[in-house]
């Protein structure tokens, strides 16, 4: 008999070998009191699906669909059940799943022609999902060689899974199917289509946007937000990626294999360095114009994005357009540290608006426009105060203010300053690459696998710390930075096409040490298991003006 201990209620029962996580679940659920349906659990910290068995004694706790690893299971069952239906309804098709927006997913679909879809399509697959759902179809796991797995997806036409699977390097693969409809996913799926009661298809510009239920209550549909500027920024990408001829993971590892990683790495930054220079050259256009000259450019975006090190690159392109950038951050107006907000946990709130003296800033900028000599304050982190060290700034004719800082497109930190004279920018890391047609890698991956690098390099935090940190930082930027994005006058992606491969030699290693007996080891071993899909690169032909500089270390920049 096996010892299993429930952590939600801390109760410890016997159990045959062999036996699943639901039967685990019914016998603890009378002791178990969680506000919305199981999906899945963590069995010694690592995700799994609640059909998985038993056959040692295990630490197990049951997850419903609020946030992290139940929310990505329930998500996950539901893009099957969307691919199932899209094959049902217009066999032979293609349904692909890019990335996250408007709290939904976006999914570009074309019929076995290449047709596009037409009106009342999105309703027929709709209803189709429906059926799949109200019959309760149950998703059954395929452990299988990787080679019999290329085979299944190879008589199936999945090119990019092949590609994947033959370049992962793994022994065995688990794949899933759905009635007759195979697909693989590589994390765990709820045990029946009749578990996901929350969703939505709709049409979204010239494709579907999936609807799945909100992060904190699973109860509803998460509410949808127009973006049409961010939407703009992943279809520019999506034309990087054509001109690169990458599409997905398996791309990148068969490029790598046959040498071209220097390649890709050399394009992905002369991609970059054309969207800076887009944006220097419209900036100088704008200051030039004889009404409103832009005078103060503004920078945004969430933690991990690159900012720092775009503000740098974006202030050399302004001097080759004959402008005078003058820089700072908004980090230097913090409060001293005994002023911060705290959070309900005791701790600092320093993603908090309250946390800068928005209004000293504010007084700065109008005086500096106005063309006084203003001293500006510098933030020691070490002390946590505010000091005056005699740096002054003065504008002349041919200068240009840039302000960088999470807050920076907050309207608290600029209202008395007029809307013409302010250029805004937000930059984020938009993953670049997916795993294959169907398995995206959400974009707060790639920012959080930045941060854990810089962050261990630095000797600032472990990778548990930052993992534990985390859910922090994304709450600050859902409240302070995502509701401002759309403001923006440019959007600018950070990521490189290549930077898993890159990233991998360094992430390893670190997320490897975060022990497997801490809540945090169920994230790190999630980063693990995707980044190991990408062949590893080496960082020595990253140049050293790079956004990817910032985090793996060996910027010519000072920061």
């Amino acid at each position: 008999m096996l010892q299993i201990r429930c952590k939600n209620n801390n109760m410890t029962k016997s159990f045959p070998e062999g036996t699943s996580l639901l039967d685990v679940y019914q016998e603890f659920a009378n002791d178990i009191h969680l506000p919305y349906p199981v999906v899945s659990a963590k069995v010694n910290n690592a995700s799994q699906g609640l059909k998985f068995r038993l056959y040692q004694n295990r630490d197990v706790e049951f997850m419903d669909a609020r946030g992290g690893s139940g929310h990505r299971v329930y998500v996950r069952s539901l893009c099957f059940v969307m691919y199932k239906a899209t094959q049902d309804t217009f066999p032979g098709s293609k349904l692909f799943i890019e990335h996250t927006i408007s709290r939904g997913y976006y999914c570009n679909f074309k019929k076995k022609g290449g047709e596009p879809l037409a009106d009342g399509d999105v309703e027929r697959i709709s209803q189709r999902m429906q059926e799949i759902v109200s019959l309760d179809m149950p998703f059954r796991r395929n452990e299988a060689t990787t080679e019999e797995a290329i085979r299944v997806f190879s008589e199936r036409g999945f090119t990019d899974k092949v590609k994947l699977l033959e370049t992962c390097g793994q022994i065995y693969t688990d794949y899933y199917t759905l009635g007759d409809t195979a697909d693989y996913y590589y994390g765990p799926l709820v045990p029946s289509a009749g578990y996901l009661k929350v969703w939505a298809l709709e049409p979204y510009h010239d494709g579907m946007l999936l609807r799945v239920p909100d992060w904190n209550n699973p109860n509803i549909l998460a509410e949808k937000v127009d973006m049409p500027k961010t939407y703009e920024m992943f279809a520019e990408k999506t034309r990087w990626d054509i001109i690169m001829r990458l599409s997905n993971a398996g791309d990148v590892n068969r490029a790598v294999l046959k040498g071209h990683g220097s390649e890709l790495i050399q394009v992905s930054e002369a991609l970059q360095e054309k969207k800076i220079v887009q944006i220097a050259e419209e900036i100088d256009c704008r200051f030039h114009q004889e009404e409103n000259p832009i005078r103060l450019v503004l920078i945004t975006g969430p933690s991990s994005s690159g900012k720092t090190t775009f503000c740098k690159r974006l202030s050399i392109q302004l001097l080759a357009c004959g402008l005078r950038p003058l820089s700072f951050s908004t980090d230097d107006y913090f409060v001293n540290r005994v002023d911060t907000p705290k959070l309900p946990t005791g701790d600092y709130d320093f993603d908090n608006i309250e946390a800068v003296d928005y209004h000293l800033m504010e007084e700065h900028l109008t005086r500096l426009m106005k063309g006084e000599r203003v001293e500006v304050p510098e933030y020691n982190f070490v002390t946590g105060k505010r000091e005056w060290n005699g740096k002054k700034l003065k504008m002349t004719n041919d200068s240009v203010l840039i302000i960088e800082g999470i807050h920076a497109l907050n309207p608290l930190l600029t209202q008395q300053i007029d809307n013409a004279l302010k250029f805004r920018i937000y930059i984020s890391a938009l993953t670049s690459i997916s795993l294959d047609d169907h398995n995206w890698i959400p974009v707060r991956d790639n920012r959080l696998l930045r941060r854990i690098i810089r962050d261990y390099n630095k000797g600032a935090f472990t990778a548990q710390q930052t993992i534990a940190h985390w859910p922090n930082v994304c709450d600050a930027e859902d409240k302070w930075i995502f509701p401002y994005q759309e403001t923006a006058d440019a959007m600018f992606n950070s990521a490189l096409n290549i930077e898993f491969a890159v990233l991998r030699t360094h992430a390893e290693l670190i997320l490897a040490t975060v022990p497997k007996n801490c809540p945090e080891y169920a994230e790190a071993h999630r980063l693990l298991k995707f980044i190991r899909y990408f062949i590893p690169v080496s960082d020595k032909e990253i140049p050293p003006t790079s956004i990817m500089r910032e985090f793996v270390g060996g910027s010519s920049f000072k920061y």
